[in-house]
């Protein structure tokens, strides 16, 4: 569809009384709307709010079931290496709902090992151990919903 045939769609749309046009030819898809002076686009996904401490570390808002305490994430560079969330997600210590989490604190870990899944778009994503060691920390609960960056385990 070129630019002139859109222009003219859209100054349709702006001098008539609709709010929306939608057309398709062949498999391309125009969709105009116009919006009223506050518009709310609907969400049918829950959305969660965080607050992120000094130490970079995000913090779930009350909108979340479950949240750690603060205490136990004050300073996870003082103890080890963190291991961050390289996306945006939830959070699974274990293959499926009814296996074992794949590491347990106390548990050594090789380099390449499966720590955790995080689930992101209906992708079920493998994060793996950077450095060999001993799990000191697992500063998130199993289904939590993370950030990017956001601390998942300190392994010294």
């Amino acid at each position: 569809m070129d630019l002139r045939k859109l222009k003219k769609l859209i100054d349709l749309v702006e001098e008539s009384g609709i709010t929306e046009l939608e057309i398709t030819e062949g498999e391309e898809k125009v969709r105009i709307s116009k919006a009223p002076g506050h518009f709310v686009m609907p969400s049918a996904m829950p959305t969660y709010q965080y607050n992120t401490s000094p130490q970079g570390v995000a913090m779930p808002s009350a909108a979340t079931t479950t949240a750690a305490p603060v205490a136990d994430v004050a300073s996870p560079e003082d103890e080890g290496h963190v291991v961050k969330s390289p996306m945006v997600g939830t959070f699974y210590r274990s293959p499926s709902p009814g296996s074992p989490p794949f590491i347990e604190v106390g548990q050594s870990v090789s380099e390449g090992q499966t720590l955790c899944i995080i689930e992101a778009m209906k992708l079920l994503n493998e994060i793996e151990s950077d450095v060999a060691g001993t799990v000191k920390r697992i500063l998130v609960e199993n289904g939590q919903p993370i950030e990017y960056g956001q601390p998942l385990f300190i392994i010294s």
